[in-house]
């Protein structure tokens, strides 16, 4: 049967019910069902699933890429026993996270501390073997999460293939602590965790607006990181500071190859609410959009990229699979 982009998606396993298979790929996403160390709302695992689903209501035609449809996005299948994992896990980790709050001592969970590190290193593992998978048929991988820990095995990936790029970072979180709660790949220590390769030269910071004092020293004293905090962004707005302008200082850091790391809760939480660490103020969809534009048009090579903390709700998926469409148009566009 012929596609035609014109009609009623209809479900294939695909996302965006596209009808390429992962042999003739030129972009691979890689859905992980993971939310084993969220701080606050789970749900995030379940978002690969629910933005499969949604995706397929995404209209395929792009202003900016035509012909957007005939972008070969392939899709790697759910991993069933990673999603059996996560459950076994959050349970885990939950206690420990209750515990502590309680005010137990660290000593205290190590036990089961040691499980969970053990389970999220087993999920890096996947992704990693699976992103080494992609790059060596030389696909651009992009990771659906899940919380925003997912992405280090792609990372560990893209640092062994590239000596020097740099990370485009949107998030309402700097994401910079140091083993939070005790979990070792905490979704909110992915930067920190990034920053351990040598290859990874430029963290760009964007819609930043919910640190601790240890985060807000790493990003004064790190000469890798550059930050642009959410409410100073908006105050140059006030001050008659276009759009256009913040873009080109946010983009002018960056080296030539760059990985785009998306958490949700980087835009505004009016797009999508359930989100598990959702913090006012935030980028509205059509500056993201814009800011994702304006990388492609700028001639750098964007190597990968994932979007993460998107919970498993309708108005949530519909806005993040929106989302995901941009990313992939982007990515591909030459």
């Amino acid at each position: 049967m012929t596609f035609n982009p014109n009609d009623i998606g209809q479900p294939n396993g695909n996302y965006f019910a596209l009808p390429y298979s992962l042999d003739e790929a030129a972009l691979a996403l890689i859905p992980v069902p993971w939310d084993v160390t969220v701080s606050y709302r789970s749900g995030a695992a379940g978002a690969p699933q629910a933005l499969l689903e949604a995706s397929a209501q995404v209209d395929l035609f792009d202003a900016d890429v035509p012909e957007a449809w005939k972008i070969k996005i392939g899709t790697l299948p759910l991993n069933e026993p990673l999603a059996a994992a996560n459950k076994k896990s959050r349970l885990l980790a939950e206690n420990i996270i209750r515990a502590l709050e309680q005010g137990a001592a660290p000593d205290e969970v190590t036990g089961m501390l040691e499980k969970v590190n053990a389970a999220c290193e087993a999920m890096n593992a996947y992704v990693y073997h699976e992103t080494q998978k992609q790059l060596a048929a030389h696909r651009i991988p992009g990771i659906i999460g899940g919380e925003h820990s997912v992405p280090l095995g792609a990372l560990q990936a893209l640092s062994e293939k590239y000596s020097d790029f740099g990370i485009l970072h949107i998030d309402a979180h700097a994401d910079l602590r140091k083993a939070y709660e005790g979990f070792t790949c905490s979704h909110a220590s992915i930067m920190y965790n990034a920053l351990r390769s040598d290859s990874v030269k430029r963290l760009v910071q964007v819609a930043i607006r919910d640190y601790c004092f240890d985060e807000s020293e790493r990003m004064r004293t790190d000469d890798r990181i550059t930050v642009f905090p959410d409410m100073l962004l908006h105050e140059a707005a006030f001050n008659g500071k276009t759009w256009a302008a913040q873009t080109a200082e946010i983009l002018q850091p960056l080296p030539q190859k760059v990985y785009i790391s998306f958490d949700i809760d980087g835009l505004s939480p009016a797009y999508c609410p359930n989100t598990g660490t959702p913090v006012p103020g935030g980028l509205s969809y059509t500056q993201a959009v814009y800011l994702l534009k304006q990388l492609a048009l700028s001639g750098r090579q964007i190597i990968g990229f994932d979007l993460c903390e998107t919970a498993p709700y309708a108005n949530d998926a519909n806005i993040a699979c929106r989302l995901l469409f941009k990313l992939c148009c982007y990515a591909h566009r030459k």
